[in-house]
């Protein structure tokens, strides 16, 4: 979100760990939303907030909800 109000291409990546058995898990998320997960037998779920990002008036995502 933030590369698209200061129209600028952005990634980054998140490490994190599986809930439910503990395995390392990385994901690399851009400005436009679209994500790669980088282990290969990975099938995590991933979703993006109902939110109107065109419409959206507030200051940030969060005073949204």
């Amino acid at each position: 979100m933030q590369g698209q109000l200061r129209e600028e291409r952005l990634t980054f990546e998140v490490e994190t760990e599986c809930a439910h058995c503990g395995q390392p898990l990385h994901l690399e998320i851009d400005s436009d939303l679209d994500y790669r997960v980088v282990e290969d037998d990975a099938e995590p779920l991933v979703f993006v907030p109902m939110v109107d990002f065109e419409k959206l008036d507030d200051p940030s995502i969060i005073d949204a909800f």
